[in-house]
């Protein structure tokens, strides 16, 4: 009842770098807003409920595939850490969908979707691209009470891209220790609250490798794996852009600087969480860091496998110990020797036969099980294990 009916919203936003002001929600529905426990606001909408006046020349509709790909990045990026929307339910409505892209005719779905908000960096791209400073200004000083409590005023926009700022760049350093590729980061697809959501080619690369990209159309990599703090800080500059009409620009110039920082300190967090230790000195937690990078680096052992071989800061298994001979280890080794024993490595996830991963075959074959015989078995269980994951990586005795 919080909305008189169901919101499409529109937007403009670079795609792939190339502004496109025709766009918009052409499958997704905002229904209801509310506010949780702490406070917060909360969107609940849908994807693929039926078409809006910016579907173009799409049907408005998910496919069931498409659904269970959002479920399991959604459930895994939730247990590494990652801010994202979350998938709270799928409708199957029992039509035939043809697909370019996939085989043809397959099943659709209406997936039910929580956000803490659905305004995007194209948003205000939209009301700078038509002049309308007054709008602008209301979407500026409504995104700054109710995601960040703060009244508008004369600095409103330089205060709100200081607030994206510090949120994108936690969200650009959480993709990069959890492993995962967005695969389409265009300004209409980075949420102002800083969450990850709507999600197309998405994959997680099995090493560090900086050249990994999720869209088979991402020919020149530009929003490959090594890329992605990069392409949301663009991004980010595009936002400035937006606000230059009611923001000083010095300001802005300040808010958008504040970035690099920012990423910094959520690498050291995000790593450090992680691999499971307690911070200690600037020093100390910058030489894991930097050990852990080298290591990743050196591509010889999975993303996942390295951090499930070293929780809590030590090797734990004999076969582990034979993965990590070569002198790459070293300088973790060493920044690692005067970590205070914890009991990141107490839950029983850790005593698996190996990490909970995420990779395209997999996802692959659940969706070839549901497809096939209708067997949700698997995708069920992933999902369990994906939560047990989670529990085990915010454990505490």
């Amino acid at each position: 009842g919080s909305l008189p009916q169901p919101l499409a919203l529109r937007y403009h936003g670079h795609q792939f770098r190339n502004y496109n002001p025709d766009i918009g929600d052409g499958r997704g529905f905002l229904f209801a807003q509310m506010l949780d426990a702490n406070g917060r606001l909360m969107d609940l909408g849908t994807k693929g409920s039926g078409q809006t006046p910016y579907s173009r020349f799409g049907d408005g509709r998910l496919t069931l595939k498409g659904a269970v790909r959002e479920i399991l990045a959604t459930e895994m990026l939730e247990a590494l850490g990652v801010p994202t929307s979350r998938s709270f339910s799928v409708i199957e409505t029992g039509e035939e969908l043809v697909r370019g892209d996939e085989p043809s005719p397959t099943r659709s779905a209406v997936l039910v979707r929580l956000n803490h908000g659905h305004i995007r960096i194209g948003s205000f791209q939209r009301l700078a691209a038509t002049k309308d400073r007054t709008a602008l200004q209301r979407l500026t000083d409504y995104t700054l009470k109710h995601y960040h409590g703060e009244e508008g005023g004369a600095d409103a926009a330089s205060r709100l891209l200081g607030h994206v700022a510090q949120r994108t760049a936690h969200l650009a350093a959480s993709y990069m220790v959890a492993g995962f590729v967005h695969g389409v980061l265009n300004t209409d697809n980075i949420n102002v609250t800083g969450e990850s959501f709507d999600y197309g080619p998405w994959r997680w690369t099995p090493l560090f490798d900086g050249g990994f990209t999720a869209a088979y159309f991402d020919e020149n990599g530009l929003y490959a794996f090594g890329r992605q703090a990069e392409a949301i800080h663009w991004n980010l500059v595009q936002l400035a852009i937006a606000l230059r009409d009611i923001g000083d620009e010095d300001a802005l110039l300040t808010a958008i600087n504040s970035f690099a920082g920012h990423y910094q300190d959520a690498i050291l967090d995000r790593m450090l969480w992680r691999i499971g230790v307690q911070r200690r000195s600037p020093d100390e937690d910058i030489a894991v860091v930097k050990g852990i990078e080298a290591a990743l680096t050196a591509q010889q052992v999975s993303i996942d496998q390295f951090f499930f071989d070293w929780r809590g800061g030590q090797l734990r298994a004999a076969p582990a110990h034979e993965r990590y001979l070569s002198d790459i280890y070293e300088p973790l080794r060493q920044a690692l020797s005067g970590n205070e024993a914890n009991d990141a490595a107490s839950h029983h996830h850790w005593a698996a036969s190996g990490p909970c991963s995420l990779h395209i075959e997999e996802v692959e074959s659940i969706w070839a099980a549901i497809a096939n015989a209708d067997d949700w078995t698997p995708l069920n269980a992933k999902i369990e294990a994906i939560r047990t994951m989670g529990d085990a990586m915010s454990y505490q005795k």
